[in-house]
């Protein structure tokens, strides 16, 4: 499930440097740098929360 997670930002980060998504937050080129922050704090909670 983290690898598919982590291929499908990237793919979106990639959408998002060349044409922009519009949903709020997200209107210009440059604001691609929200969605890694945004995979990092689900990649941390995925661990913190992971029943080991």
């Amino acid at each position: 499930m983290n690898k598919l997670f982590s291929f499908l930002i990237i793919l979106v980060m990639a959408f998002q440097i060349i044409r922009p998504i519009g949903l709020p937050g997200l209107k210009r080129r440059g604001d691609f740098w929200k969605l890694a922050i945004f995979a990092m704090v689900v990649f941390g909670l995925d661990v913190v929360l992971r029943p080991h």
